[in-house]
């Protein structure tokens, strides 16, 4: 046993027996600079995809190496991060235990270190902290926006970390901070984005933003395919209102229309699970990526579980469904990542951290609007394997995710706030009553049904619909999106549109044909009628839409002062309530115009 031990304490102290990987430019700019300057506390913002682990393993190796420190501590939001971890250092010849449990006291012989939650440190910070103490050991806090100082979290993380020899913090956005709320180890200074006062700005030592990574071709272009629709529901009051996903007018409305497209009665949910589907065909069958795959991100595991019938049912395929509580979530998500199945289903085990390199699309299904939640989400399909691979992200087109995508459009430098609760609860959802009231209360809310619709392609801020003039493709260039860089955005639009309306054309038809599994709503016998004329609305304020975007294009104005000038024209309610004769007659005037 003693020579085993003697062994094993030898191969501690020998550090790394592998050599890194090729690194980045960043990469090596930023090990440069945190090498000049030697500092206690480091801060790296770095995208989603940039190889943040890469960087902070290769600096734990140097440091091991040079006996600057003689144990690595790598702390993370979730279990299944830590494996993911102690995975990539192995591979980098670092021994990090992602066991190790709160129960063990010391760092177990012929390891160099371990991996460990933040709720662990939180549970027991004091053992954590003579963990790190004991020798010389850097302290690597992933995602350290988690350990905000108002929270339990945050605090347990300052005791356990705060003599620790080195610490380095990592995130993929700055973040803004209340002066009350600050995070340990980090440096600030006075917020004035926007021309807000009093707030703080995290203050990063490197920083490697999403607008660098693409220049380097370390992440994909994002192409975000936002998708309207009609929603249909019943209030409190027992009335049935209609309205516009991207045309809802106030914000309760909007919120309610985008929470009734999300339910999964609907069809605006298999209808944008169809056009996923037809991008990663595309993508594995001419797009140099045949292993692709796609991610569907839903707000809670009912609407998960759901959500993963209904890409059966339109796939023909059973997806890999992904729940937290699961015990062998972890497993799903490594056997998602090596296998071929072409979508997982999830509610938030892939937000954040998690490395699925073969995943490029996303289907936002979720009501979670929140910036972080975002940046994290679309980080898990921009990482770039080879040249000319691109991202595609499906999404409701309603103001809150708008803004959100034109703000990485823009590649403008996100600055996001801290989780005000507990980070298992920190993602602001719709605030809208439950589908199923509780006992002895009445439904205050129903979803009827929504259908979905091609909206537009967002690039630079700027939303392009395709109409209004031609896309002046080639086609022998007709390749579904093609390669980055090929199609401008009006012709991306263009052919998005175009194969919208031949996937509208495939359901019509396998909703006449009783042998098809695609997902098809039953009509209540003594709805029929009222079934057909919403029917017969929607495809009208379908075709109104494209005919006030081809006016707004040929008249220079904007498309809401065409709508208003309809309204004025053609009295009445706008168009999401508008009866079908007032739709008609817009419709009409509509042509007039032209």
């Amino acid at each position: 046993m003693g020579r085993d031990m003697g062994s094993a304490l030898r191969a501690e102290a020998s550090g790394p027996q592998t050599t890194s990987r090729p690194l980045r430019a960043w990469q090596q700019t930023a090990l440069g600079q945190y090498e000049e300057a030697s500092p206690k506390d480091f801060l790296v913002t770095a995208t989603p995809g940039a190889g943040k682990t890469t960087f902070a393993l290769t600096l734990a190796a140097r440091l091991l190496s040079r006996r600057e420190v003689a144990r690595v501590v790598v702390v993370c939001p979730t279990d299944h991060l830590r494996l993911q971890w102690a995975e990539a250092a192995d591979a980098m010849g670092i021994v990090l235990d992602p066991n190790l449990t709160n129960a063990v006291g010391p760092v177990r012989a012929g390891t160099q270190g371990y991996v460990t939650t933040y709720a662990q440190v939180a549970g027991k910070p004091m053992l954590h902290a003579a963990r790190s103490t004991a020798v010389k050991s850097l302290v690597i806090l992933d995602e350290v926006h988690h350990a905000g100082d108002g929270l339990s979290w945050g605090e347990a993380v300052e005791e356990a970390y705060g003599m620790a020899a080195r610490r380095l913090c990592l995130t993929g956005t700055p973040f803004r901070t209340k002066p009350d709320e600050r995070i340990p180890f980090v440096r600030y200074e006075e917020d004035t984005f926007e021309g807000e006062a009093g707030g703080l700005v995290s203050r990063a030592d490197y920083t490697y933003g999403y607008k660098e990574a693409l220049a380097d071709a370390v992440v994909r272009p994002v192409v975000f395919a936002a998708y309207t629709g009609t929603s249909r529901w019943r209030n409190s009051a027992g009335e049935v209102v209609a309205a516009s996903l991207s045309e809802a007018g106030t914000r309760s409305v909007e919120m309610q229309a985008w929470r009734t497209a999300l339910d999964p009665k609907g069809q605006w949910v298999p209808h944008v699970i169809a056009a996923m589907d037809d991008r990663i065909t595309h993508l594995r069958e001419e797009g140099g990526m045949p292993d692709a795959a796609g991610l569907v991100l839903a707000s809670d595991q009912d609407d998960a579980r759901e959500y993963a019938k209904i890409v059966r049912r339109v796939t023909g395929k059973a997806p890999e469904l992904i729940l937290s509580d699961d015990p062998k979530a972890s497993k799903k998500i490594e056997k998602f990542n090596k296998g071929g199945a072409r979508i997982a289903v999830c509610v938030r085990m892939v937000s954040e951290g998690v490395d699925v390199p073969r995943a490029a699309v996303l289907a936002w299904m979720t009501s979670y609007r929140t910036p972080l939640f975002f940046a994290q989400a679309v980080g898990r399909v921009v990482r770039a394997r080879t040249p000319h691979e691109s991202a595609t992200v499906f999404l409701p087109a309603v103001r809150p995710l708008l803004s959100l995508a034109a703000s990485m459009e823009e590649q403008r430098n996100h600055v996001m706030p801290p989780p005000k609760t507990q980070p298992d609860e920190e993602l602001e959802a719709l605030d809208l009553p439950p589908r199923e009231p509780k006992e002895g209360e009445m439904k205050q809310w129903e979803a009827l049904e929504a259908d979905a619709r091609f909206a537009h392609v967002l690039s630079s801020g700027t939303a392009h619909t395709g109409e209004g003039r031609p896309a002046l493709v080639a086609p022998e260039e007709e390749d579904f999106l093609g390669i980055p860089g090929l199609l401008t955005p009006e012709q991306t639009a263009s052919l998005l549109a175009k194969r919208d309306d031949e996937l509208r054309i495939r359901i019509a038809q396998s909703h006449r044909n009783d042998g098809d599994d695609f997902m098809v709503v039953e009509d209540h016998p003594d709805e029929d009628d009222a079934g057909r004329s919403w029917r017969d609305a929607a495809e009208l304020r379908r075709e109104i839409n494209r005919m006030v975007n081809r006016v707004a294009a040929r008249t220079s104005q904007p498309q809401a002062v065409v709508h208003t000038q309809l309204r004025q024209s053609v009295p009445g309610p706008p168009s999401a309530s508008a009866s079908v004769d007032v739709l008609r007659a817009r419709r009409e005037r509509l042509r007039t115009m032209l």
